[in-house]
């Protein structure tokens, strides 16, 4: 399936798309008008859905009316959203059947891919063997919440141990606009109001932030290829931080290969590029491996979304 930046792909009755959503109801805001048209074409769809969305917690406190929230009281708000999930997509037409949940700790992917053990590469790895998705819509590399940078890398890593190549397309769902793709899903009237009512089913996020995701489901669906490579990628940071936050910052590595590492800044292997910035000095980089790269302060803040992010080297 040919990719260009101002193509989109083709949908035909053999294609097979699968929807990679960090939590529930990233499959709506960003792919609702895409699932529709692939199943319209005669395509068959899975979401694979990482997390249940449990740690959520301002509006589970709003609408539970409770300030302490447990393991239990979270386990039951991430049920909650799963089952808000099922109705979503059954509004989108797709059945409870093609909806598979991996159960991962919401907050917590960036922390799978650092776990020594490689289990979820070889979790998402094996949903790929098991779907054979010729399209893989999935969250854009730029995007500013940990959890979808760290799902793009975690995809990436798996896709090397498959067999097959699909086309990939980046979602973007938190980040600036002028890192907004090229090419989009544009839907009819009709679809576009299923994606709506595919929405309204998210009560538990509509709750407090209901006007910013009816604002984003109405936005045009956009979606970017991913190329294996940027032509542009180096072994150059992008970031000249300040010498003051550096005692707080973690630079996060990982290969597409598999290995992923974090440091303090102190530690990173980093050498100066002699142009008042930094180059990548790992022998992965050197082997001319594709790795992507993630800036962070280390600070306790109630701001959850990255400030850096992740680019591909």
């Amino acid at each position: 399936m040919a990719l260009s930046a101002s193509a989109f792909p083709t949908l035909t009755a053999q294609t097979r798309l699968l929807v990679l959503a960090p939590h529930p109801d990233d499959e709506t805001l960003a792919n609702g008008l895409l699932i529709q048209r692939v199943l319209a074409a005669g395509g068959a769809v899975r979401v694979l859905l990482l997390t249940d969305g449990d740690n959520n917690p301002w509006p589970q406190r709003w609408l539970e009316r409770r300030w302490s929230i447990g393991a239990d009281a979270r386990a039951r708000w991430g049920r909650r959203r799963r089952a808000e999930c099922v109705a979503a997509l059954r509004r989108l037409g797709v059945p409870a059947s093609a909806l598979q949940a991996l159960g991962w700790p919401d907050m917590g992917v960036l922390d799978r891919l650092l776990q020594p053990d490689w289990q979820a590469p070889a979790e998402l790895a094996a949903a790929l063997a098991d779907f054979r998705p010729d399209l893989i819509a999935m969250p854009a590399l730029a995007d500013r919440h940990p959890d979808h940078g760290a799902a793009h890398v975690l995809l990436r890593m798996a896709l090397v141990r498959q067999g097959h190549a699909p086309a990939l397309l980046g979602y973007l769902v938190h980040g600036r606009g002028d890192a907004a793709p090229e090419c989009g899903a544009i839907g009819t009237a009709a679809q576009q109001a299923a994606k709506e009512e595919a929405l309204a089913a998210y009560g538990t996020q509509l709750a407090l932030s209901g006007g910013r995701l009816r604002r984003l489901a109405r936005r045009p669906e956009r979606h970017a290829p991913i190329a294996s490579v940027p032509p542009d990628a180096g072994l150059a940071l992008p970031w000249r931080p300040s010498p003051l936050l550096r005692p707080r910052l973690r630079l996060t590595v990982a290969t597409a290969s598999g290995e992923a590492r974090q440091w303090p800044w102190r530690d990173a292997p980093l050498q100066r590029d002699g142009q008042g910035g930094w180059r990548l000095d790992w022998p992965a980089a050197r082997a001319g491996q594709a790795c992507f790269a993630r800036l962070s302060l280390a600070l306790p803040s109630p701001w959850i979304f990255d400030h850096w992010g992740w680019r591909e080297l």
